[in-house]
């Protein structure tokens, strides 16, 4: 089974930064997809960014530009940068991984929290 490890969550003042990573182990194989998704209280959650394992991305429109992903395959790590947050993006921010091929797997990280002061 996957493992998906994140860290990086904290608080920060509105303008600033933080990056968050997420480094997954066990059945690592083949190609696949990882990204980012948050969740507000009282929200359901939305796609912030996805890279697969052949370096293709996707971002959500409000957030691009903004929000960064890139990966590491030989840690098996993908990042998320965050620049010029607003409180708005506060947020428990959940990390996926997805196979591309073979057996359908889906797993998720425990989330990481970000908080956004003003």
């Amino acid at each position: 089974q996957v493992q998906l490890v994140e860290s990086g969550g904290g608080l920060v003042q509105a303008g600033g930064s933080l990056r968050l990573s997420c480094a997954a182990s066990g059945n690592i194989f083949g190609a696949n997809l990882m990204g980012w998704y948050r969740q507000a209280p009282g929200k359901q959650r939305e796609l912030v960014a996805t890279m697969s394992s052949g370096g293709s991305t996707n971002y959500a429109d409000s957030l691009k530009g903004r929000f960064s992903i890139s990966r590491d395959n030989a840690k098996n790590t993908v990042y998320l940068q965050m620049d010029s947050l607003k409180p708005e993006d506060t947020a428990v921010y959940y990390c996926r991984f997805t196979k591309l091929v073979g057996r359908f797997l889906e797993v998720w990280g425990q989330g990481t929290l970000v908080t956004v002061s003003s």
